[in-house]
């Protein structure tokens, strides 16, 4: 060209023109995405569209600005429990202060079984192919009806409680008096002193009229079945937190 002309005129390279990821694909997947009620993972509208997943992903994440998310689990309410829930937030809001907050003894059962804690999202096996994955450990087998335990404990502000361990059977209202509440009494005075307050939630073994006997004349104070709210795992601490943290570390 220096030769020829005696200058260099340079250009930059051409964009080449799409081909598949025209202003009609990206609407088609943006109907399908945000309109449809049914709907497609990548790997299929890729291929109900005839074209790649990887253009299907770029669509996606440089044309629409999407991401994937995945669905978390909430409780399903109803009217009446939204009501009460609310009722309760304006209670709370009025009465509970850090002085209350620290000398509340918070309870709950649940239940481990002796299969392991499962994780689809975040429990990846990286491997060459499948069969490796599989060899390393890429197969998770659970038995259809696990075995396992009911275990109790309470917890507050300073510490918690004895765990007891219920083997055989459920909670009714006669275990729980006999076996969890005289703990429960025991260790929250030594945990608080005597003056503290009581949370149960409803559970049919809390909310049994002898259940509400015995707490109304041997705990100082307790909330009794109206007053916490149904279908609230949100405000356990036990529920949104310490359940998950001892699964974690379960063997």
């Amino acid at each position: 060209m220096c030769r020829e002309f005696g200058e260099l005129s340079l250009k930059s390279p051409s964009v080449p023109k799409r081909t598949k990821r025209t202003k009609r694909l990206v609407q088609q997947v943006k109907q399908h995405l945000l309109r449809n009620k049914k709907k497609k993972s990548a790997r299929k509208l890729a291929k109900s569209l005839n074209v790649s997943r990887t253009t299907i992903r770029r669509v996606i994440r440089d044309d629409l600005g999407l991401k994937s998310y995945v669905k978390r689990v909430a409780s399903k309410l109803t009217d009446t429990q939204k009501q009460k829930r609310f009722s309760f937030g304006i209670w709370a809001r009025k009465n509970v202060r850090k002085s209350l907050v620290r000398k509340i003894l918070f309870l709950d059962e649940k239940r481990f079984d002796i299969d392991d804690v499962y994780d689809r999202q975040n429990d990846r096996i990286y491997a060459p192919n499948r069969e490796q994955a599989d060899e390393n450990g890429g197969i998770f087998r659970k038995t259809k009806f696990p075995q396992g335990v009911m275990v109790w404990l309470g917890v507050c502000y300073d510490g918690v409680t004895c765990p007891v361990i219920i083997e055989n059977g459920t909670i009714n209202h006669q275990k729980y008096i006999d076996k969890i509440l005289p703990i429960t009494l025991e260790d929250g005075q030594k945990l608080m002193g005597n003056e503290f307050t009581f949370q149960e939630d409803g559970a049919p073994a809390h909310k049994d009229h002898h259940t509400q006997t015995w707490c109304k004349d041997h705990f100082w104070d307790f909330w009794p079945k109206s007053r916490w709210p149904p279908n609230s795992p949100d405000l356990n601490p036990l529920d949104y937190s310490i359940w998950h943290e001892l699964c974690e570390q379960m063997n």
